[in-house]
């Protein structure tokens, strides 16, 4: 699905998502479309979790949203209160300007953790939830 709002670039990392227009804080930027997977096992590169049964494959555009340890962006789950429908949507955090790479600090769990590469000022040096950084720490000590 495509939007105004945003576009897909590619960088030295892979596929980008990055703002088409200036945002203030604490708006939506747009919703998540994509398949929805009712398997707690499952698991892919770009899936997010709704919660411990249900993951969602995203589709483009917001399927290339990258972390970062300074994120500008966060993924909220909407529920609605008349049916089981969720919606996921992403919300800018900070003001957000046309032309910049919009993040979200993906707070993997610790056995799940990956190197990061960022490059924010405040990057953990790994893909994982700031509480169990400590533990990632000290397994690879």
């Amino acid at each position: 699905m495509e939007s105004p709002n945003v576009h897909v670039k590619t960088t030295t990392l892979g596929k980008a998502l990055f703002a088409a227009v200036d945002f203030e804080s604490g708006v939506e930027i747009g919703v998540v479309e994509g398949k929805l997977i009712n398997d707690p096992e499952y698991g892919s590169e770009y899936c997010v979790a709704l919660d411990d049964q249900t993951s969602i494959e995203p589709a483009a555009p917001f399927r290339f949203l990258n972390h970062s340890c300074e994120p500008n962006c966060e993924l909220l789950i909407w529920e609605f209160e008349d049916s089981s429908e969720r919606q996921l949507s992403v919300h800018s955090i900070r003001a957000i300007e046309a032309g910049e790479e919009l993040t979200i600090d993906y707070a993997w769990p610790a056995d799940a953790a990956i190197h990061c590469l960022c490059g924010s000022k405040s990057c953990r040096g790994w893909i994982v939830s700031q509480c169990e950084l400590s533990e990632v720490e000290a397994a690879q000590s």
